[in-house]
């Protein structure tokens, strides 16, 4: 990744940056942080990954995808300097490829500051060129991609931390895992960066609805955040922490900018609602943790029926824990192969499912398990979870199933 990157004229060093790893949650801490910086008036880049339905969802500035002419272009320009990188000795994974062209559009487009979520891990990840960001950020972490990052906390927590530097601040969750913490708290003691917990304390719950929640800062300043589930009020304490940690190195963040923020962000299929009558709820958890707040989540605030499901998931995840976290959730479950090659077969899915003794039907495309669903869940509600994969492909369908009503 260094070499590709010298060619291309390094263009990661004239970018500032938060850097932001986690198992769950970092999509929304990123999309929340962008969101409130653009709003005080900063041309913010976002870059995140995968993307649900089109590629340039991936690399954003001030809310908008590159075009995809530019796609093509920075691709073409990147490929040529990895084919002679690859001559060299030093052969580049696609995500770096990808990580590369955002670094390349972001300094074009004269971004004042990028939010950039790491792929997978942190340690080894290609977003962690970044010599020296503002901030690094880390979300909550759990046991997730085993076979690569291993299969302990501790490990996890280790690749995670991988992204604090040399005294920079880190501000980190505020419900890790005891074993979790004590690694990034020696991490932290040996790059000398100060370690800030985000204080939960200093937010008060009000309210949550299908439409969102509200919460109440220690200054009585109110928020709206348009995201489900109690676990955005820990992504919001996170987020918080980090505008207080920006406004003491010198970026002008009033609180007009965090209330529009909040209020204006958008992260789609992460507990997106895309009806409220019946409740039609996308999400896209695919581990134990993110199936467990959404479970708590759909019980408290979408509906205490039982739903008619649509799951489908890769097959190298937990998948049998991650089914169990979902019990009380549904009523019946059509299960569906995503379109990916790691995908479990909606048979294999649907076993799972019986084991728990929930009624599974294995159907052979998404779109016929989203209208057997949506015909079926009527009075109850529909949840259709399990993968991002899934999330991209059944968004679109829902939109146009749910006009179609």
């Amino acid at each position: 990744m260094q070499h590709l990157l010298a060619r291309l004229g390094n263009p990661q060093k004239e970018l500032k940056c938060v850097h932001v790893a986690g198992t769950n949650g970092k999509g929304s801490t990123c999309a929340l942080l962008a969101s409130i910086l653009q709003r005080a008036g900063y041309r913010t880049g976002l870059y995140t990954s995968p993307h649900l339905t089109d590629f340039s969802e991936r690399i954003r500035i001030d809310g908008e995808e590159i075009p995809h002419d530019e796609v093509v272009r920075l691709a073409q320009r990147v490929l040529t300097e990895a084919e002679a990188c690859r001559a060299e000795g030093f052969p580049l994974t696609e995500f770096e490829l990808i990580t590369a062209m955002a670094f390349l559009w972001f300094r074009e487009q004269g971004c004042a500051v990028c939010v950039l979520e790491t792929g997978l891990g942190g340690r080894c990840d290609a977003t962690n060129v970044i010599e020296s960001p503002l901030l690094t950020v880390l979300t909550s972490i759990s046991l997730d991609h085993t076979k690569i990052l291993g299969d302990t906390i501790e490990q996890i927590a280790f690749e995670k931390s991988g992204i604090l530097k040399q005294g920079v601040p880190c501000v980190c969750y505020p419900d890790l895992p005891r074993a979790a913490e004590g690694v990034i708290r020696m991490t932290a003691q040996v790059q000398s960066a100060r370690l800030v917990v985000a204080p939960l304390k200093d937010l008060t719950f009000v309210d949550a609805s299908l439409r969102g929640t509200r919460l109440l800062t220690e200054r009585s300043m109110p928020l709206t955040l348009p995201l489900l589930g109690e676990h955005q009020m820990k992504n919001a304490a996170v987020v918080l922490a980090c505008v207080k940690e920006l406004r003491a190195l010198g970026w002008e963040i009033p609180d007009s900018a965090v209330q529009e923020g909040f209020a204006n962000v958008s992260f789609p299929a992460r507990m997106e609602v895309l009806s409220e009558t019946p409740p039609v709820l996308l999400d896209g958890a695919h581990n134990p943790d993110g199936t467990a707040a959404l479970a708590k989540a759909v019980k408290k605030y979408v509906t205490k029926k039982r739903v008619i499901g649509v799951c489908g998931m890769m097959e190298d995840k937990n998948v049998r824990e991650a089914v169990r976290k979902l019990d009380g959730v549904m009523e019946k479950v059509y299960t569906v192969a995503p379109d990916s090659p790691r995908a479990m077969s909606a048979q294999a899915l649907a076993e799972e499912w019986e084991r728990r003794r929930i009624d599974a039907v294995p159907v052979s495309s998404v779109q016929e398990a989203l209208e057997k669903a949506l015909e079926e869940g009527a009075q109850r509600g529909v949840l259709v979870c399990g993968s991002l994969y899934l999330a991209g492909e059944a968004r679109p369908l829902l939109k146009k199933l749910l006009n179609q009503a």
